[in-house]
């Protein structure tokens, strides 16, 4: 999908070499999917990022909820950014994947969702976050922090500039890329992905992306 993502371990960013997406020329394994999304892995290649996940004993408690405002993010898109975090959560916590997320209000957020002023573009300012803040944003964006193989801080950004038809599909999208799925794909083969990086159009869960999803939580 045609967002951006950062990616840091204990403090210290990630090489921006580290690709955002990765691009092939048709259909691929289940395992070579799997290790694409989690740890941006060519074909037969070897991983060019950690492969993370939240802790086990986070995994069945993931607060997630709207963090922030920007005066000048319109109110009907959230409206819509609510209803579609409300139906991704349900869609994660449907999937059959070791996980269960909360939609809280108040109080602390593991994935706290910023609904910014910043335009398609612009550099992300005022969150109070440090992962996102004085970084660009194309229309959405996740930031992950990591120890070991262990995210311990994930936060999502959207740009006031979204379009409304896109708000279901990349609200879920960042969502899934907040609990360590964090590649893209790129092929028109996988168009109908929720990793697409060139649409966005899914809201749901199904075949190869369902499928990362359980393998990297696992029911115990």
């Amino acid at each position: 999908m045609l967002t951006r993502r950062t990616l840091l371990a204990a403090l210290v960013p990630l090489p921006v070499a580290a690709q955002e997406f990765i691009a092939v020329p048709g259909l691929i394994s289940d395992e070579a999917f799997y290790r694409l999304v989690t740890c941006g892995a060519e074909p037969d290649g070897a991983c060019s990022k950690p492969q993370i996940r939240w802790p086990e004993d986070q995994q069945l408690r993931l607060r997630v909820g709207i963090a922030q405002v920007g005066f000048t993010f319109p109110s009907y898109k959230l409206d819509l950014v609510d209803t579609a975090l409300d139906q991704a959560i349900d869609e994660i916590n449907g999937s059959g994947a070791r996980l269960f997320l909360e939609r809280v209000y108040e109080g602390e957020f593991e994935i706290p969702v910023y609904l910014l002023d910043t335009p398609q573009g612009g550099q992300i300012t005022g969150t109070g976050n440090g992962e996102l803040d004085g970084t660009n944003i194309s229309i959405g964006r996740v930031a992950l922090r990591s120890r070991g193989d262990e995210i311990t801080a994930a936060a999502i950004a959207i740009s006031r500039d979204i379009r409304r038809r896109e708000i279901a599909s990349v609200v879920l999208e960042e969502l899934v890329q907040a609990l360590g799925l964090h590649t893209d794909i790129a092929s028109p083969a996988y168009r109908r992905s929720i990793f697409s990086e060139e649409s966005n159009s899914v809201t749901r869960l199904s075949g190869q992306d369902l499928e990362a999803l359980q393998r990297h939580y696992p029911r115990l």
